[in-house]
């Protein structure tokens, strides 16, 4: 610094001092007085400029400083009203102090607010970033994994409530798509159970709709766009219609596979080894959910299994078909239905070698007549147990007169007392058959009436065996009549004769093998047959034209059955 001042003897003095040595130095040097006039007003002119230039640098950092001031306090105005922040901790109430000292105060809360600003358009960016990745992902244009542009951010607007609005559309977005994801799950593993129960590549068919749907990728990244969701839900039709479709068939089959076993008498080893078809024959589409219970090869096996039993079918024809007849055959001996079976089976034989009808349909038919015969039996039965009924109680009866005609019968003999209770019963039994007769053949002309056929019972009309009981239970209170008097008369003699009458007729009991006083046997039944009873109508003529069994191929009625019931001997009275 000293060789600075040394250097420079001017600096450290005044305009007065300098003054002094010019006037110094004018005076040593002889300057005239117009030259120093001259030089003093050149300096004034000088030292005016260097004051003016000075003012208007002055002038120009002022005006600076207020532009400077001017935008602050627009820029905080600005910010203020973006952030919509009312009031601010650490903003001058009023405009008091230098320009720079106002700059001052304004420059922390300003720095402040750019902070805040910045941290709040990042928040405006990735509220609406996640809005504008959903509402893509919605639409289908945009995969979960890929990244969205940054969005455009209206630096205007940067209040808590626009911010708020976002976040509250946000939180409705990850709701929705909450939702949308666990619908995609839903209809996923759907597809999946169906895939399985079907005998489905699941893989393929997920993919097939979208690629993102396969088990390997995260459950955050499956699409949930509208076009997904649709198709997700068009192929969980489409496979739950091809499953009604296929438990359909499936069950088609397994009752046909069932039907067949039961024609065949197959084993139930061989059963056995479709009962993964024949378990589900009853199965509701939603009860069935065993992997591969609906998988086309299975479905496959058992028609080819079907196929080859109807193959075998039609080489056993024979055989089924004898079967049913013997079925039927059964049906009408216990119903006491006559037919003729050589004859129907000589039929049966004929068709089946002719070929003029299909085996499946003769089947058929053969199993109406078995539907028939069993509504016929069933609505014999009332009837037939009537007539069980009555056949037992004159059983009973037979008995009841042998024992009578006993005369060892009250004996202290073994097993005494066990026939003397049988003959109560059976006293009680017979005094209730006359009301036993009179409802049996009020129910047989009923049923005749409204079939209009003669109920036959073993091939004889049951009236005409009724009619035939009567009458022989009538013969018999008449030899018993005669025998009473014929008794009477020989008390009344002197010398009464120990031995039996001439001529005293043992009428004999019914048995299970026949009987000659009324027992409505087979052999009691022939002979009505044979002696030309018939059943009658109301008004009492006779009834010629009643079929006696039903004809047909399957059951043929004898022809002794039809000639002999127009026979010309009269008709025995009925009870």
């Amino acid at each position: 610094m000293a060789v600075t001042d040394a250097q420079n003897p001017l600096l450290g003095e005044t305009c007065g001092s300098l003054l002094q040595k010019l006037q110094e130095i004018w005076n040593e040097v002889g300057e005239s007085d117009e030259e120093r006039d001259k030089m003093l007003l050149q300096l004034e002119q000088e030292c005016l400029d260097v004051y003016k230039r000075k003012v208007e640098l002055a002038a120009k950092s002022r005006a600076q400083l207020l532009q400077a001031l001017s935008d602050a306090k627009l820029e905080l105005s600005s910010l203020l009203s973006a952030l919509e922040e009312k009031s601010f901790v650490g903003i001058p109430e009023e405009a008091s102090g230098t320009i720079k000292e106002q700059l001052a105060a304004i420059a922390p809360v300003l720095e402040q607010l750019w902070k805040q600003k910045e941290e709040r358009v990042k928040e405006f960016s990735d509220v609406q970033s996640q809005i504008q990745k959903i509402c893509g992902e919605i639409a289908g244009n945009l995969n979960p994994n890929d990244q969205v542009e940054t969005p455009a951010v209206d630096e205007a607007d940067l209040s808590l409530k626009k911010l708020d609005e976002y976040h509250a559309q946000l939180q409705e977005l990850q709701k929705e798509k909450s939702e949308r994801l666990q619908k995609v799950l839903e209809f996923v593993s759907t597809v999946h159970d169906l895939c399985a129960v079907l005998g489905m590549d699941f893989f393929s068919t997920a993919t097939e709709v979208h690629p993102s749907l396969n088990d390997s990728t995260s459950v955050q990244s499956k699409s949930i766009s509208n076009d997904t969701l649709s198709r997700l839900a068009k192929t969980v039709l489409a496979l739950k219609e091809d499953k009604q479709q296929r438990l359909h068939k499936l069950q088609q089959l397994a009752t046909q596979l069932i039907d067949l076993w039961n024609l065949m008498d197959t084993s139930l080893e061989e059963r056995r080894l479709f009962d993964h078809v024949t378990c589900n024959i009853s199965a509701s589409v939603d009860e069935v959910t065993v992997p591969g219970a609906l998988a086309l090869d299975l479905i496959e096996q058992a028609e080819v299994e079907v196929e080859r039993l109807d193959q075998l079918k039609a080489s056993r024809m024979k055989e089924i078909a004898f079967k049913k007849q013997a079925e039927l055959e059964e049906i009408y001996a216990h119903a006491h239905i006559e037919i003729d079976p050589e004859a129907a089976r000589e039929y049966i034989m004929a068709l089946i070698d002719s070929g003029d009808v299909e085996p499946a349909e003769l089947l058929a038919d053969m199993d109406d007549q078995i539907a028939k015969a069993e509504d016929e039996a069933f609505s014999r039965k009332d009837i037939l147990d009537k007539v069980e009924k009555w056949m037992s109680a004159c059983e009973e009866e037979s008995w009841l007169e042998d024992y009578n005609r006993d005369e060892n019968r009250y004996n202290a003999s073994r097993g005494a007392h066990l026939n003397l209770k049988r003959a109560e019963k059976a006293r009680i039994l017979v005094n209730k058959i006359p009301a036993l007769v009179d409802t049996l053949v009020a129910k047989t002309r009923a049923w005749e009436d409204d079939r209009g056929i003669s109920f036959t019972y073993d091939g004889v009309p049951l009236l005409a065996m009724l009619d035939e009981y009567a009458m022989l239970r009538h013969e018999r209170e008449e030899e018993k009549r005669r025998l009473r008097d014929q008794k009477k008369f020989h008390e009344q003699q002197s010398t009464p004769s120990p031995a039996r009458p001439v001529g005293t007729k043992k009428v004999v009991g019914p048995r299970t093998n026949g009987g000659a006083n009324g027992t409505p046997t087979r052999r009691l039944s022939l002979n009505a047959h044979q002696n030309g009873a018939r059943s009658m109508t109301k008004d009492g003529k006779r009834d010629n034209n009643r079929p006696v069994a039903p004809v047909n191929y399957v059951a043929i009625s004898k022809d002794d059955a039809a000639s002999h019931v127009s026979g010309t001997e009269p008709d025995p009275a009925s009870p």
